[in-house]
């Protein structure tokens, strides 16, 4: 992201930040006022981009449907140093540590059960906060039963 007269060239952030951020940023970079109830999960990140302390908090996604390219109806939170899944299919839950596990490759939250149900509940609280559409449960759907044709 380039800001002149904000950003210094060349310069190399690496905090998550989330495309939300982009629009109560470049409102504040043009001097415009903020316009809270069209960013709610945005944050401006002019004092990240002058090189001031800036501690973003959680990101959140909600994906309720299916994907044309095998995603899966879940929700996310990501809290620092901490990433969790929960698949709205059957409640499963992965917990990752991203400072020793960039790739998601180990699923920790059997060993952090209480870190694991902290981010739950963290990631339900947003998903109420925000009135997210759940996706309804299919009543004739049988685990037992291989779709039919």
């Amino acid at each position: 992201m380039r800001a002149p007269g904000v950003t210094r060239a060349g310069s190399v952030c690496e905090q998550p930040v989330c495309s939300t951020d982009f629009y109560p940023t470049i409102l504040e970079l043009g001097g415009l006022p903020s316009r809270p109830a069209q960013h709610q999960d945005g944050r401006s990140l002019v004092p990240l981009l002058g090189g001031k302390p800036f501690r973003r908090g959680p990101i959140f996604w909600h994906y309720p449907h299916y994907g044309n390219q095998g995603g899966a109806p879940g929700g996310v939170v990501r809290d620092e140093d901490w990433k969790l899944i929960e698949w709205y299919e059957d409640g499963r839950l992965e917990l990752f540590r991203l400072s020793s596990d960039l790739a998601e490759r180990y699923n920790v939250a059997k060993l952090y059960p209480e870190k694991a149900a902290a981010m739950q509940a963290q990631l339900q609280a947003w998903l109420r906060q925000v009135e997210a559409t759940m996706p309804p449960r299919n009543p004739a759907y049988d685990p037992q039963k291989p779709p039919g044709r």
